[in-house]
């Protein structure tokens, strides 16, 4: 029993990754995209923008008005068809990108990559570099160096997971005010629950979890060999270069220069490490394409910087196909879209985008429907007239107080009534029920089915409805 204990154990001890610092193309990519990302979530909740009946933020999820204020954009729960396609606009782009890039969306563009960059970087701030950091790690509690800087460190990220999370509720209403509420205790119970729930996600996910977010728990990681090709350009590490005849070794005297590698049978690569002392994910490249790799591209970096020392050509660890790799003598790098599936994933992203765009730049600036009321059908008066009854809603989507006008189009003069309604003003955003009834003789009646309704807005935007009309024949 102690045996099948010790030797099938369900989990393994994590061994905590503590990535170099690396410089390169790869790495200002990925630190721009971070700091872009950063000043778009956290600013946005604050950039004014004028608004007639609302407040003046450029983008707030209004929940108690019912409706999604962005930009000069106002999204209503009907609107919800517009959610769907863009859920289906970020799959199938995804897919996109990965047939193109392999996880490329992994490396630079995932909240989880992001905020763990950002993470990684105050601890890089308060401890040091890997060296120290790993000196850190291995000195006991008792240490006060380590009670300072590793406390240090976790109170800002402690910190940062706050400012993340309450930024995150401030987008469901005015930042101003509801800062001011959070912190003077007026706020809702939603808003500190929250707050609270989204802090201590984050901090699980960006500072403890890390790379077991990736290899564990999304999803992604598992389905994207669905979506690669041969010819898929994700990094990979050139073996035949780098391995030779001999396999690599260090660069020891008498193996520092290429030539004498190469007479002796050796590769390029000098067995540094340095590929996977930078990995976020703490995998090494030169072992094949593996699932947990992000392609965030930094083992390119941190090798290139090698090669450039010894005096090497580039791109030993590079982005490139399986294709190209496979070849005896790779070509240059290019990049593969002409098959099917790519083309595909293209046209569907065309598509889609195109008709999102067409559908929001052609919404009208009210809604409606016209409904009979079927309880009865109809009314037949003392005097024998017919009366019809019919419920009309409209819904002002203009982004500002509206005025409607209602008439009929084939019924004779005075037949419609609809009381006190005329005009109807309506706010942004509301809607109004408006009862309206048709009265028509037994001679008008017997020759009347179906007539318009117009509704026409102050702005001139017009619509016509069919109706019709019920009688005893």
């Amino acid at each position: 029993m102690q045996e099948q204990q010790s030797n099938g154990d369900l989990y393994f001890k994590r061994i905590p990754i503590v990535p170099r610092s690396i410089q390169g193309p790869f790495r200002r990519f990925k630190s721009a995209i971070l700091w872009l990302s950063f000043a778009v979530y956290f600013l946005l909740p604050w950039l004014p923008w004028s608004r007639t009946d609302a407040p003046a933020q450029a983008v707030m999820f209004d929940i108690p008005g019912r409706r999604y204020l962005i930009f000069n954009l106002v999204v209503y729960p009907q609107d919800i068809f517009w959610l769907s396609i863009l859920l289906f606009i970020a799959a199938v782009l995804l897919f996109f990108v990965t047939a193109l890039f392999g996880r490329a969306f992994c490396g630079y563009f995932c909240f989880q990559t992001i905020w763990t960059d950002a993470f990684i970087f105050l601890e890089k701030w308060f401890q040091g570099e890997r060296p120290a950091r790993l000196r850190l790690l291995r000195a006991p509690w008792s240490s006060r160096e380590k009670l300072l800087k590793v406390g240090a460190t976790r109170i800002a990220w402690g910190l940062l997971s706050l400012w993340t999370a309450l930024t995150f509720v401030l987008y469901f209403g005015y930042a101003p005010e509801l800062l001011l509420a959070i912190f003077t205790g007026q706020a809702p119970a939603a808003a500190y629950i929250a707050t609270l729930a989204l802090s201590i996600s984050t901090y699980a996910s960006a500072a403890l979890l890390r790379e077991h977010v990736c290899t564990f728990i999304c999803p992604y990681g598992r389905f994207q060999s669905a979506m690669y090709e041969p010819e898929t350009l994700s990094v990979h590490y050139d073996q035949k270069r780098g391995e030779g005849a001999a396999g690599r070794a260090s660069a020891r005297a008498g193996l520092r220069e290429q030539s004498e590698r190469q007479a002796r049978g050796h590769g390029d690569c000098v067995d540094c490490g340095l590929c996977v002392q930078v990995c976020p994910v703490g995998i090494d490249i030169r072992d094949g394409l593996q699932y947990t790799c992000i392609s965030c591209g930094l083992c390119v970096d941190a090798c290139n910087s090698i090669m450039d020392k010894m005096h090497y050509p580039r791109g030993l660890i590079r982005y490139d196909s399986e294709t190209n790799l496979s070849q005896a003598q790779p070509g240059p790098v290019r990049l593969h879209w002409k098959n099917l599936k790519v083309l595909g994933y293209g046209i569907s992203l065309i598509l889609m985008c195109a008709y999102l765009v067409y559908d929001i730049g052609h919404r009208k600036s009210f809604e409606h429907s016209i409904q009979q009321i079927r309880q009865p059908l109809f009314v037949t008066l003392a005097d024998g007239s017919i009366r019809n009854r019919y419920q009309i809603r409209l819904t002002n989507i203009s982004g500002s107080e509206e005025r409607y006008s209602i008439s009929a189009q084939g019924l004779p003069a005075a037949a419609l009534d609809l009381g006190n309604f005329q005009q109807v003003h309506i706010r942004n955003g509301k809607s109004v029920i408006i009862q309206a009834s048709v009265q028509l003789d037994p001679v008008s009646a017997a020759g009347l089915h179906e007539f318009k309704f117009h509704i026409r807005s102050g702005k001139g935007e017009t619509v016509i409805d069919s109706a019709r009309f019920f009688t005893s024949k």
